[in-house]
């Protein structure tokens, strides 16, 4: 279990559906990344929330309480393992930051996450941990998220 700050409006998963059922690039869009750009599941607070990451605050206690590290591969939700090219993640605690969040963070295709982690298990050490903690408050204040 991951603690989040609420960003979305209730309902969210069959608001989602009937949006790609209507909007079929955000169909396309959301199978390669499981991201959309204008998520009509997220609420205004949410959008800026989740622009500077703040939503991923509450997963400190995650971090604390052993379930996640600072630095590994973002978790990925059960219904997306189908979609998760590769076997790295399970090998990996999942992180609050990591390759894919200081590289192409919303760029990157759901598939590609797989190859960034894959990076990250080869160049896994305390120099690449501390490299990744001193870029990503750069990024969280770029502002890049959505």
């Amino acid at each position: 279990m991951l603690w989040k700050l609420r960003t979305m409006v209730p309902q969210a998963e069959s608001k989602l559906e009937t949006y790609l059922a209507a909007h079929p690039q955000a169909r396309l869009a959301w199978n390669q990344s499981q991201k959309l750009r204008d998520d009509p599941r997220v609420t205004a607070i949410g959008r800026y929330l989740r622009k500077y990451s703040l939503d991923e605050l509450p997963q400190l206690l995650n971090v604390l309480l052993g379930d996640m590290s600072l630095v590994g591969p973002r978790p990925i939700l059960p219904e997306q393992r189908q979609l998760y090219d590769g076997t790295t993640y399970y090998q990996l605690r999942p992180g609050l930051t990591g390759l894919w969040q200081i590289g192409k963070r919303n760029e990157a295709t759901f598939a590609e996450r797989a190859v960034i982690d894959t990076e990250y298990f080869h160049r896994m050490s305390l120099f690449t941990d501390i490299w990744i903690l001193s870029k990503t408050p750069i990024v969280v204040m770029r502002g890049t998220g959505v």
